[in-house]
Formats: structure tokens, C-alpha cells, sequence
């Protein structure tokens, strides 16, 4: 599996998350997008995954 599929994976596992925008401008970029869909991350790998990550406000609240 690529990077992409792992983070789209982690994005699409995200509970706030209900509609990740994903750009492809090759034909890779959609095949790691489809691709992520199927890919179940464990408890363990999301967590280890977004240790470091820092939520941040959306835009306009």
C-alpha cells in the first residue's frame, strides 16, 4: 500500500470526517484514493498514526 492509500485511510477513519475531498490529477492519485476505501487501519496503527497530529478549527468558526 502506498502512503496515500495510509492517509486517506486515516482521513476516511476520522470521525468529524464525513466527506474527505480528494484531488487526483493522474490516474494513480484515484486508484490510491478507491484503494483506501477497503483499507481497515487498526486501533493501534490510527493512533500511532495521530499522535502528532494537532486538530485545527475549521475555517469560518
Amino acid at each position: 500500500m502506498s502512503r496515500a492509500q495510509v492517509a486517506l485511510a486515516w482521513v476516511l477513519a476520522q470521525p468529524a470526517v464525513t466527506a474527505p475531498i480528494v484531488g487526483a490529477t493522474k490516474a494513480h492519485h484515484l486508484e490510491d484514493a478507491v484503494a483506501a476505501a477497503d483499507l481497515v487501519l487498526t486501533d493501534d496503527e490510527l493512533s500511532r498514526l495521530g499522535e502528532h497530529y494537532v486538530p485545527h478549527r475549521p475555517v469560518g468558526y
